[in-house]
């Protein structure tokens, strides 16, 4: 099924008699999902609005977020946030799992960018929230409640954004001997100061990176002042034109988890895993490779992990049952006859 107008698509999902899987590019899913009958959002395509002098676009679902994108450049802007670039990704899958880049520790996730939603429920009504101005305010706030949901609530058809201009200057600090316990204490230096850092990831080929941007004399400056703070936690130098964004998903050679963490506690869960794939976000996103169908022994913390990778999807700790109380009415709200079951 793959339906052009909003109308279509309200009257097809009306008319399911079995479970349906929202897909855009399919570069997003996670192991579990996609399990329906195919709903292909990848006709409902365009910009119906952009505005650069108000930082605001107006875009259908199915559109390739590539064209989003080169749309923006023309401009010399980019979204309010920062999406990995899979090849094939529509910005409704961008919203629809709330991409979250690099750029999270200061400009936030999809969901901070997303100003305005259209979207078709599991009755196949069609409903509206936010709107295509910053500053609206009004209704409930089913824009932040549509970011996320991976299709379980509803199919989002249109999306309005806040953009930003593209920064002047980039620049990136590297410590490249730090170990991942060490460059946590870097991070927090660099991230709780006044440097304004955009991005603060650990990798085993790069050691610590921090990432800043903006008008070229800020950058200098800021580069300058910690370049001064950091040398307390080893070798600062520059490393140019690294590539911030991923652009590709890892294949590692086990189950690839995802474990959301305050950085604080990140220390803790590391000493209880194996050696990180990465740690981004200033150490509060980890990700790790364990034997396939194995799960890691965590001490108590105040996130989450959850299996990206595999056969069958895990999250862990599993979700207490005052939050799976609030997702079971939200579905029941939404999609009463379990159309979108799915996605889940």
């Amino acid at each position: 099924m793959r339906p052009e107008t909003e109308d279509e698509l309200a009257a097809l999902i009306r008319d399911a008699t079995g479970p349906l899987s929202v897909m855009g590019g399919g570069t997003r899913l996670w192991p579990g999902e996609g399990q329906g009958a195919r709903l292909d959002m990848t006709a409902m395509t365009g910009i119906t609005l952009y505005e650069p002098e108000a930082l605001t676009l107006v875009v259908r679902a199915g559109t390739p977020l590539r064209t989003v994108q080169d749309a923006l450049a023309a401009e010399g802007q980019m979204l309010g946030f920062e999406p990995d670039d899979l090849p094939g990704s529509t910005i409704g899958g961008v919203a629809a799992t709330n991409a979250s880049g690099p750029r999270r520790v200061l400009s936030g996730a999809a969901r901070d960018a997303l100003i305005g939603v259209r979207f078709v429920d599991g009755q196949g009504q069609i409903a509206r929230n936010g709107g295509r101005v910053m500053k609206n305010v009004t209704g409930y706030d089913l824009v932040k409640l549509m970011a996320g949901s991976r299709g379980q609530l509803g199919v989002l058809t249109e999306l309005a954004f806040r953009t930003t201009p593209i920064p002047q200057v980039t620049e990136t600090l590297q410590m490249r001997d730090l170990d991942p316990v060490t460059a946590i204490a870097a991070f927090s230096t660099a991230l709780g100061g006044p440097f304004d850092v955009s991005a603060a990831r650990w990798t085993p080929d790069h050691g610590a990176l921090f990432r800043l941007e903006g008008l070229q004399a800020s950058v200098a400056s800021r580069a300058t002042d910690l370049g001064q703070r950091l040398p307390a936690f080893g070798q600062v130098s520059q490393l140019p034109d690294h590539p911030w964004v991923q652009t590709a998903r890892p294949s590692p050679d086990g189950d690839l988890w995802r474990i959301i963490c305050r950085p604080s506690e990140t220390p803790t869960l590391l000493a209880q895993l194996p050696a990180p794939l990465s740690l981004e976000w200033g150490g509060a996103l980890i990700h790790v490779v364990m034997p396939v169908g194995q799960s890691p022994e965590l001490p108590r913390f105040s996130g989450n992990a959850r299996r990206i990778t595999g056969a069958a999807g895990q999250i862990l700790p599993p979700p207490d049952p005052v939050t799976a109380r609030l997702q079971d009415d939200l579905r029941a709200r939404f999609d009463p006859r379990g159309i979108f079951q799915g996605n889940s």
